[in-house]
Order: structure tokens, then C-alpha cells, then sequence
């Protein structure tokens, strides 16, 4: 556990990742632009001046970050950024949920200057992350993979190998899309089933009983949507990034997705409509301003 590891990132999944990782016995230097979470860290993890005092001071970089461009900007600038400090033979784990093909045309740049990059995404929430029981896809060169699996290991229950640098982004893309689906499905079955005049909560027990049963019905209707407590902890318009990126996906390797895109669109107006601030479940609460709507 000599590796010294910099986290970047300390927001609702990677606090409760950094906090795992010295669990372990790691020895983490940390950063975030929120000064009150890097002081949940004091006396527990170096709080460095700078990113490139990070850099200096690291291994290993963890950047968990909402997007692609935050960790290009954090890991190359302009201006401090954590590259000034790296040296050549360190290797920087992108576990945001990024663009496949940004991170790929990162990965070009930090291996000019000696420095490694895997992309390694997590499902599984906020109470997984604190438990270490996340789903891990991982994508880049298997001997950089290996040299990170103990440190992937202290924050995740299932390690999959994707496939060369970005498949960890991009299976990341595509679950977030087909899990978003699945939550409008069910949003939209008990809106429906409501209005015919079936109990809610009956309906859910049903379906988590029968073969529409899915991630959303078993963790998402009665826990924050029938609830109205909508606090899952992952951000409405994080959930629509993750389904633009897999639609631009989509266009990249010429497929056809009809369906992503109605699903998309239906996201992107949800996110106009509530604000940056609202938790995914607020879906439902958005098909439920549609329905009123109509009902004028």
C-alpha cells in the first residue's frame, strides 16, 4: 500500500470512493474545487497547494469529475493542472463518466508525456460506493489494468474488463441509457396504472414479481419516486449528459437508435424543464407535469 494516490473529485460518489481507498491503507492526497469537502479529509489525506503539487505528490490519479472536458482541463489545463506534476511512469485512472472518444484522444496526449490512462466508470450508486460493492468497467492496456486492480479492487465488487481505452466510457454510456429507459418505462406504467385506479405501491410489488421487473422498480419507484423524496444522490442532468454521449456514440459507429433518441429528447426537455439541481427520479415528476398538461 506505498502507492501514493491523488483524488480528484469529492463529490456524492467519490467521497464515499476516497473514503474506501484509506480504508485500504492507501495514502491519498486530495482535491476539490469545494474546500468543505477536502476538509472532511484533514488528518487523513494531504490536502496539496495546488494540482500540480498533486501531481508531484502521486503515482496514481483517481479523477472522478462530471465530465470528459472537467478532466482534460484538470489533468492538462490551462494553467495548474496535474500533468505539471506527474512524472513519466505515473498512470491517471478516469473513473467520470466521460466521452469514449475524448478519452481516447487523452490518452494520445498523456502518453506522449509517459503517463498512463485507463478509463474505469462505476454503477451502482451512492450506498455501493460506500460499501465497495461498485460494478467497475474498465477499458486500456491489460498490464496498466493489472497494476490498478488493487486499487480498483478497494472501491469495487465486480471488475470488468470492457475492452482498449474508452470501452469502460462507452459501456458506461450505454448502461446509464438503458437504465434510464427503464425508469421511464416504469414511471410512465404507474402514472398510467394510477389514473385507471391501481395502488402505486401494489403496482411496483407486481412488477418486481413479474418480467418488468428492472433496476428502477426494485431500487428507484418506492424509495424516492412514490415517496416524493426523489434523493437518490445521481443529478437529472448528469443522467442526461451519460444519454447524449451515447447517442453521439450511436452516430460515431453509423447505428441506428430510434428509440435512444425519443428517450434522449424526452431527458433533454426534463432537464430544461427542473434545473441542474434535481435528482434523476424527478423523471416522474416531469411525466406527471405532462400529464396534467394535457388534462387542461
Amino acid at each position: 500500500m506505498s502507492l501514493r494516490i491523488g483524488f480528484i473529485g469529492l463529490g456524492n460518489m467519490g467521497r464515499p470512493m476516497a473514503e474506501r481507498l484509506i480504508g485500504a491503507g492507501f495514502t491519498l492526497a486530495v482535491a476539490d474545487l469545494d474546500r468543505a469537502r477536502t476538509d472532511r479529509f484533514a488528518g487523513r489525506a494531504a490536502m496539496p497547494g495546488s494540482l500540480a503539487d498533486l501531481g508531484r505528490a502521486s503515482d496514481l490519479v483517481v479523477t472522478i469529475l462530471p465530465d470528459g472536458d472537467a478532466v482534460r482541463r484538470v489533468l492538462l489545463g490551462p494553467g495548474d493542472c496535474v500533468a505539471a506534476g506527474l512524472a513519466s511512469g505515473a498512470t491517471v485512472i478516469d473513473m467520470s463518466s466521460s466521452a469514449p472518444v475524448g478519452t481516447r484522444a487523452l490518452g494520445e496526449v498523456l502518453a506522449g508525456r509517459g503517463i498512463a490512462l485507463i478509463d474505469a466508470p462505476v454503477s451502482g450508486g451512492v450506498r455501493r460506493a460506500e460499501d465497495g460493492a461498485l460494478a467497475i468497467m474498465v477499458g486500456g492496456e491489460a498490464p496498466v489494468i493489472e497494476r490498478c486492480r488493487p486499487v480498483l479492487e478497494a472501491m469495487g465488487k465486480h471488475i470488468f474488463l470492457a475492452g482498449s481505452l474508452g470501452s469502460g466510457h462507452a459501456m458506461k454510456a450505454l448502461n446509464n441509457y438503458v437504465s434510464a429507459a427503464g425508469l421511464v418505462a416504469a414511471s410512465e406504467a404507474v402514472a398510467i396504472g394510477r389514473r385507471f385506479g391501481l395502488d402505486p405501491a401494489t403496482m411496483v410489488d407486481i412488477l418486481n414479481a413479474s418480467t418488468g421487473r428492472n433496476n428502477s422498480t426494485e431500487h428507484k419507484l418506492k424509495q424516492h419516486v412514490l415517496s416524493q423524496g426523489y434523493g437518490s444522490g445521481f443529478g437529472l442532468s448528469l443522467m442526461a449528459k451519460d444519454l447524449r454521449t451515447a447517442l453521439d456514440l450511436a452516430g460515431a459507429t453509423g447505428s441506428p437508435a430510434p428509440l435512444a433518441e425519443r428517450c434522449i429528447a424526452l431527458w433533454n426537455a426534463a432537464e430544461a424543464r427542473l434545473g441542474s439541481a434535481a435528482d434523476h427520479t424527478e423523471i416522474a415528476r416531469y411525466l406527471e407535469m405532462l400529464a396534467e398538461e394535457t388534462e387542461r
